[in-house]
């Protein structure tokens, strides 16, 4: 049986090759005979292959005497929430987020919906999958929870009703799970949402929803133009990520969102409060963390990584360049919801429009936004640009790579888990001539040093 699915945080594969049905009932087993969940709750995504997925993982759950708490199809989060608030033994999400449609996988969670992943009990259940199970003395049984209503009022929740004020927002769910959320939301606000791409549908007629890729940036975009839109918000299929557009169609790098939900999150907060950040991009969270009289806190990029340090500094929210947010008061987990409603929030509190906002952040920190370089030898590299650029920074770091600061400008450079890959970001103090120079500089640099 090929377990090539397992990855370090979820599991993700083709289908039927890498993952069916058959490997999906022996994962419930094992998953029971890791972690001695006795109830898990079980939703999935759009896929067209995932309700049979979710069906074979739930025989496995209950032949090993889990009862199993079906929640349906939903979205990630759906997962995380109804896992946390139902206080259950476990949690697990059949998708493969923005993976092509042809491919699914799982995401697993324990008690408080905290993150199983390789260094936490993924391993031990990829190894007990092959392993002989006996029949549990008492199957497990399965029920059907509605988890929606209390994950609505959830959501609504963190902002203050009361402030909204009408306003039209284009919403792109890609044909994923996001619109029914939107749907259930809708009722509940003043806004007029413009729907794009929103029903879903496994067949990704148009494309799959993954936002971060340019090319399905435009119908967005242009939509919210076209509607005169407030702004424009798009999901990846199971809807753990949101992107933002401003008024003007132009789409804003997750560095600036966390900045601001930070500011918006610290205005509810008592002071001293703790964001967590990751270290690519640092400058514009750190300013606006600290205005706010919150306390910035750097981790090591990736969500386990973010939900545990979460969890030790008691932080109110966390947030990632790469549109993963997360929140204290939501088990500690992404959400692609809470975001846009902050946001929204934020623009009806304010009067201020989104471009207006997230302009002033971009000139007092211009930054060249993630690129990546297939590099041969990925860890001689870096360690030559540490030799490079060290002896005259400021500050050298190795909370995720490396990253080097100066009085004007800093970078950071980081190997990929999963790839010969070196990922670079680089940003100034309000020199965008700066930060293009010395972008332009470290590329050459790793181009010189990969050739030898």
């Amino acid at each position: 049986m090929d377990l090539s699915c397992f990855k370090a945080y979820d599991l993700r594969g083709r289908v039927p090759d890498q993952l069916n049905p058959e490997l999906a009932e022996r994962i419930g087993r094992a998953y029971v005979a890791v972690t001695g969940a006795r109830r898990v709750i079980v939703g999935y995504d759009i896929r067209l292959s995932s309700p049979e997925i979710a069906g074979a993982l739930s025989e496995g759950l209950m032949a090993a005497g889990a009862d199993v708490f079906d929640i349906g199809l939903c979205g990630t989060e759906q997962v995380y929430f109804a896992t946390s608030h139902y206080e259950m033994d476990g949690g697990i999400m059949v998708t493969a987020s923005h993976n092509p449609k042809d491919h699914n996988g799982m995401k697993l969670v324990g008690p408080e919906s905290r993150p199983i992943s390789s260094d936490s009990g993924l391993n031990e259940i990829r190894d007990r999958v092959l392993a002989p199970f006996e029949e549990a003395p008492e199957r497990g049984k399965q029920a059907f929870l509605n988890a929606q209503p209390a994950y609505i009022e959830h959501l609504l929740g963190y902002i203050d009703r009361d402030a909204l004020t009408p306003m039209r927002l284009v919403v792109n769910a890609g044909n994923g799970g996001a619109g029914a959320v939107i749907d259930a939301l809708e009722p509940s606000l003043p806004f007029e949402f413009v729907r794009i791409h929103h029903e879903p549908d496994g067949e990704f007629p148009n494309g799959v929803p993954n936002p971060i890729l340019e090319e399905n940036r435009a119908v967005t975009a242009d939509r919210v133009v076209a509607e005169g839109a407030a702004m424009g918000i798009a999901w990846d299929g199971d809807y753990d990520r949101c992107f933002f557009f401003d008024e003007n169609g132009r789409f804003i790098e997750g560095y600036y969102i966390v900045g601001l939900l930070a500011d918006q999150f610290l205005s509810k907060s008592e002071s001293g409060s703790r964001i967590i950040h990751d270290p690519r991009l640092t400058w514009n969270t750190l300013e606006l963390t600290k205005a706010a009289g919150g306390v910035p806190v750097e981790s090591k990029t990736g969500h386990a990584f973010i939900k545990q340090r979460m969890r030790d500094e008691d932080a109110v929210y966390g947030g990632e360049m790469s549109a993963h947010h997360y929140f204290r008061d939501f088990a500690y987990c992404d959400s692609g919801m809470i975001p846009w409603l902050l946001l929204a929030e934020r623009l009806c509190q304010t009067g201020a429009s989104l471009s207006s906002l997230i302009d002033a952040r971009i000139e007092a920190f211009p930054a060249s936004g993630e690129i990546n370089r297939t590099i041969d030898d990925p860890a001689r590299v870096i360690q030559a640009i540490e030799a490079q650029y060290g002896a005259d920074a400021l500050d050298v770091r190795h909370v995720d790579g490396l990253s080097v600061e100066f009085a004007d400008w800093r970078f950071n450079v980081r190997m990929s888990n999963t790839e010969p890959v070196v990922r670079l970001n680089v940003e100034s103090r309000g020199d965008i001539a700066l930060m293009r120079e010395k972008t332009d500089e470290l590329l050459a640099a790793m181009e010189r040093l990969n050739r030898g």
